[in-house]
Parts: C-alpha cells; structure tokens; sequence
C-alpha cells in the first residue's frame, strides 16, 4: 500500500488524541484515539458531517447504556440487548456509518454497570478524538478532492487507451492484460467513489453555485466516458475472439478504435486548454462512428460462428463514441461559457 496523505493524518490524529486526552488527565485514552481513528474522512465536509453525527449517535449510545447498566446490570445479554437497540435507531435515523464507534461507547458504559462518571468520560473521549481527527484533516494537507479527480482521469485514460490499443490486435501477453484490465476497473470504481463524494456534498448545499454545478457535469461525463471505454475492453475481452472474423474485420475495429482513442485525447486537452482554436477533425466523430457500425453491422454473416459476438463488441464501440460526442459538447460549452466571463 502506497503512503499518503490520508495515512499520515490518520497517525497525526491519533496522536493529538492521546495527548489530548493526558493533558485533560482522561484515565484510559485509548478510547479517544480509536474514535480518532474512525473519524479520520476523506473531504473536511465528510468529517464535519461525521462530528455531528457521531456526537447524536454517541450521545445516544451512551445514555442507553447508563440507563441498561443501572437496570439490567453488565451481564452479556443486557450488553448485547442494548446494542442491538442503538444499532436499530441510528439505522433508524440513518445514520447506519456511526454505528461503530456508539457500540464502542455502548459496551465500554455497560461494563462499569452504567456509573455516571465513566459515561462522561467515555463521551468526552469520544468527542476528543473525534474532534482531534477533524481539526488534522482540516489544517494538515487539506484533501483537494478537485484537483486529485482530474490527476486520476488523466491517469485512468492512460491506462485505458493503452489497453484499447492492443485489446483488438492481441499484442499484450494475456496476464499482463488481466492485470491492467483489473487495475482499471479498480481505478474507475476509485473515481466513481469520488464523484459520488462531490455529489453528496452538492445536494447539501442549499444553493449551489453555478459554476459547482457546471463543473459538477463536466466531471459526470468525465467519467462515464472513461466507464464506456471500460465497457468495450470487457466487451472485446469476452466476444471478440470468440467469433469467426477476417482480417478485414480486425482492421475495422482497431482502426475505428484508435480514432475514438485519439478522439478523446483531444477532449482531455481541449478541457486543459491546450489545443488551438478551430483544431476540428474534418469528418465529424458521428459520421464515422455511424459509418463503423453501419459496415460491422453489414459485413454480419450468419453462417460463420459467434458473428453476433461481434455485433455485441460493435455496440460497445459506438457507444464510447456517443459519449464521446457527449464530452466534446460539454468541453465546447464550458470554453464558449469561459470565454464569454473573461469579455
């Protein structure tokens, strides 16, 4: 595993939260920093969000075992009883991510037979590491989601353009390919991830700004351009090969992918900005997207083995095309919208 921001901060806040907690002469601090721990997430609006709702779910937790403690004593099935309650409320009122650490605080009461003073202190070292987490994530290497979304599309679309490249023509020793084939669909999974990350924390705002929304589309059909690649390298990897085709038809496909390759590359630097003005293919993408499957399509041969295999694969090309288009509508409306602010 690579070291990163995340790991560093992790540490960085377990150890505010056992000096913390010495300095405000906890008994056992151990608690503060395993909630430390659990706090530590991956944008400051996440760990926000986990600080309030952590501290409800805590507070909870916490008050039902001072009462289970007192009135069922600390045997196994009270302790289990009660966690069993803290766990049906918090899923109750959704907040199903902090169950973890409330059972941490349930089980830690309970065993005190629910004694007032050790509820409060296991409460506070719970907020201490809680709070110890947030206050690293925000002042040490602030995340800069933004930014490591679009090193990661620009790192994926290496990988998948790679991959497409030789997926037709069979040049990639089949485990390489495997290997690379699932590192992708890992990479792809990882930036879904962080797009749903930025979506959540859009809809929390009650008036999001224009430009968050705009950015907000350009890096959805980001990413579903990258999903529709994917989706051919899968297509190709479980029909192509297992139909009866000439070397015409090898010629077809890889030729066609490798202008939908170079296609989206000049997206990508449209959108860095990188590309002249007026830098237009001549033969639109849609006309020769349609071309491609209008020939696969013809070429269909019912009499040779799997030529429905093929039609599957074509489908998946014209497809990442469409999207394409997509992406190269959206990259022209951003550069017209930007244009007209900078007037």
């Amino acid at each position: 595993m690579a070291f990163g921001a995340r790991i560093l901060k992790t540490g960085l806040a377990v150890t505010l939260a056992l000096y913390l907690s010495m300095l405000l002469k906890f008994s056992s601090p151990v608690g503060a920093a395993i909630a430390a721990i659990f706090a530590m997430q991956p944008s400051i609006y996440r760990s926000w969000r986990y600080f309030l709702d952590q501290t409800l779910t805590s507070t909870l937790g916490a008050v039902l075992a001072l009462l289970g403690g007192r009135l069922l004593s600390n045997e196994p099935i009270a302790v289990g009883l009660v966690c069993i309650l803290v766990i049906m409320i918090s899923m109750k009122i959704k907040r199903a991510d902090t169950i973890g650490l409330s059972l941490v605080t349930v089980i830690s009461v309970m065993e005190a037979s629910g004694q007032w003073e050790f509820a409060l202190t296991r409460y506070l070292l719970t907020l201490t590491g809680i709070a110890s987490a947030f206050v690293i994530n925000l002042t040490v290497l602030p995340p800069k989601p933004h930014k490591q979304y679009i090193q990661q599309i620009e790192k994926v679309f290496s990988s998948l353009s790679l991959l497409l490249r030789t997926a037709v023509s069979d040049e990639m020793k089949e485990n390489v390919f495997r290997d690379q084939k699932n590192a992708l669909e890992g990479s792809i999974r990882a930036l879904a991830d962080k797009y749903a990350l930025f979506e959540e924390e859009q809809k929390k705002l009650k008036r999001a700004k224009y430009s968050e929304t705009r950015k907000m589309v350009v890096y959805k059909n980001l990413l579903a351009s990258l999903q529709k690649g994917a989706e051919v390298l899968e297509a190709i990897d479980r029909h192509y090969f297992q139909a009866e085709r000439s070397e015409y038809t090898d010629r077809l496909f890889d030729g066609h992918l490798e202008q939908l390759i170079k296609y989206h590359e000049s997206i990508l630097l449209k959108f860095e900005d990188k590309l002249k003005p007026g830098v237009v293919d001549a033969d639109p993408i849609s006309l020769q997207n349609d071309r491609f499957l209008e020939t696969a399509i013809r070429r269909y041969d019912a009499e040779k083995a799997g030529q429905l295999r093929l039609s599957i694969v074509a489908a998946a090309i014209y497809d990442y095309g469409y999207q394409l288009e997509r992406l190269d509508k959206v990259a022209d409306q951003i550069h017209r919208q930007t244009g007209e602010e900078k007037e």
